[in-house]
């Protein structure tokens, strides 16, 4: 949910989509079997052979949905999962979880709920959101919360991105951010720790990139992304489902939140020069 959200979100679905040999259309063009084995878990299977990926986008405003849409991997989406208001959020937490975010979660939760509807068994949700604007971080923990409130025994993952002042957006990013902390304490199962300042640092100093766009840190957040899925997606026995990865990794239920780290790093640029082991 909300720009970053979005922006994250588009970004993983390309890595997905490319790792399971499936095209911009949605069609399967890759050429081993395990690609396929398990690409039920993140797509769901249109009569037509083409695979839809069981993906929810909202905003509050049409913007960042308007540019994935026509970005490279928008047509695979269903456009019915596209749910959006026109207000924005103004980077205010109480708009995103008290106002203009309560007016529009209920078409969400329509969406979320048929999503749903369609699994055979449901494991649970993965929600991309930032904690410092007001959508991500407010109307993302208002989702958060609606969700336990009807699916209580599923699982709740997060890919949440911290704000950090060093690259600081806007000065209630603090505030919105301890807002959405005390949400995702109570009402998530796992938090995967994103930090823009440590994604900046990577890309100072191992990738050597001079000025970092937000294009630079999202190649990193969604190779960790696919990173972490990976076990979810392709058949294995170690952490093959959420709650297996929750039993492995959470000590006490409240220390729910993981710092993700990845290696080797490769920047956009250098990975046509490297070798394919």
């Amino acid at each position: 949910g909300g720009q970053c959200g979005n922006q994250i979100g588009a970004k993983f679905w390309e890595v997905v989509c490319a790792e399971h040999g499936i095209d911009s259309t949605g069609r399967y063009q890759g050429d081993n079997d395990l690609q396929l084995e398990r690409v039920n878990v993140y797509y769901n299977e249109a009569s037509c052979g083409r695979f839809v990926p069981r993906a929810v986008l909202m905003d509050l405003e049409p913007g960042t949905m308007d540019s994935v849409r026509s970005g490279p991997y928008g047509q695979i989406f269903r456009p019915d999962n596209f749910v959006f208001g026109q207000s924005g959020a103004g980077n205010n937490w109480a708009k995103g979880h008290y106002t203009e975010g309560a007016e529009l979660i209920d078409s969400v939760l329509d969406v979320v709920r048929k999503e749903a509807e369609n699994c055979d068994c449901l494991q649970g949700f993965q929600v991309c959101h930032s904690l410092g604007g007001g959508t991500g971080s407010g109307m993302g923990t208002l989702l958060i919360s609606k969700i336990r409130e009807e699916y209580p025994d599923r699982m709740m993952l997060t890919f949440s991105v911290f704000p950090s002042p060093k690259v600081s957006d806007t000065v209630v990013e603090p505030y919105n951010a301890t807002l959405s902390v005390h949400q995702l304490v109570e009402n998530a199962d796992e938090c995967m720790v994103l930090d823009n300042e440590a994604l900046y640092d990577i890309c100072f100093r191992t990738l050597k990139l001079t000025t970092p766009s937000f294009g630079d840190l999202n190649h990193l957040i969604s190779a960790t992304m696919s990173g972490v899925t990976c076990c979810l997606r392709f058949p294995g026995q170690l952490n093959s489902d959420l709650r297996k990865l929750a039993v492995n990794l959470i000590p006490f239920p409240r220390l729910h939140f993981f710092m993700v780290g990845f290696a080797p790093l490769t920047s956009r640029g250098s990975q046509q020069y490297r070798a394919l082991t």
